[in-house]
């Protein structure tokens, strides 16, 4: 997008802008206004519940980009400075997410209160106060949506594993507010061992989802599991169910190259 159109989209001259990595869903751009302000330029379908959702972590007391605006179309962010992580950048992060996941929830149920999507997968709400099993959620809201369009063989055993799922997680953990997203591509590191969080995809349900997202494409760096604190006893096979959503997800969004994840997920759980 020429800097011209990228002006009116937003509404005001701009002096400069380039395109930031992390544009698979939306259009990403780091853009100075013509009055020397700097922000990060998010267009997308979803700007403005991006935006709600980044101010529900905020008020948890989670670090994030600050909200400058967010409106149809366009949410414009505080911009960041980014660096590798340092000694304690992933420390920081491990007392962050348990700072965040221990945090008063802000809806009673789980899901959310408002309907997502990652580009053309719609992540259902779901937040009905009278649903509050979470082996429930996790199968009608998150995996059986997920499978239905895929080949029947794997369709079939994601069935089978949701009527698995009462003995396999808890019924009731208490609902924790997530980041819903949280792999590496979106942790912001910056000077200092600050660190951020990016791109969520929130709503309410057990802490763990964040772990096994956080731990499917890569793992944290030294220091994130001492100071996130000690997991119950079962969360290995917790942590793959978790990590089954995210697969799926980019398998409906990718292509069959993630079918082999899958497939190993499955094989994990038997």
């Amino acid at each position: 997008m020429g800097l011209g159109a990228l002006s009116d989209r937003i509404g005001a001259p701009l002096a400069e802008a380039r395109a930031l990595h992390g544009g698979d869903l939306s259009e990403v751009f780091a853009v100075t206004f013509a009055d020397g302000r700097r922000r990060v330029a998010k267009l997308s379908a979803l700007a403005e519940q991006e935006g709600r959702m980044l101010q529900a972590l905020a008020q948890a007391g989670a670090p994030v980009p600050r909200v400058h605006e967010a409106r149809p179309g366009l949410l414009l962010l505080e911009a960041l400075e980014e660096t590798r992580p340092g000694p304690q950048g992933w420390t920081r992060l491990g007392e962050a997410l348990r700072l965040l996941h221990a945090a008063p929830a802000p809806l009673s149920s789980y899901g959310w209160h408002e309907d997502y999507a990652f580009g053309a997968l719609p992540i259902p709400a779901r937040a009905d106060p009278a649903a509050t099993d979470w082996p429930d959620f996790w199968a009608r809201a998150r995996l059986l949506p997920a499978s239905r369009p895929l080949p029947g063989d794997l369709r079939q055993r994601i069935e089978a594993l949701c009527t698995r799922l009462p003995q396999l997680l808890p019924a009731r953990p208490g609902p924790a507010l997530l980041h819903g997203d949280l792999w590496t591509g979106n942790l912001l590191f910056g000077p200092g061992d600050q660190v951020h969080l990016i791109d969520p995809a929130c709503y309410l349900g057990d802490p763990e989802v964040d772990l096994a997202m956080l731990h499917l494409f890569g793992r944290p760096g030294p220091g994130f599991a001492e100071a996130y604190g000690v997991l119950a006893p079962g969360w290995e096979e917790r942590r793959a169910i978790y990590q089954l959503w995210p697969a799926l997800v980019h398998l409906r969004l990718f292509g069959m190259g993630y079918r082999g994840m899958v497939e190993d997920l499955l094989d994990r759980l038997g």
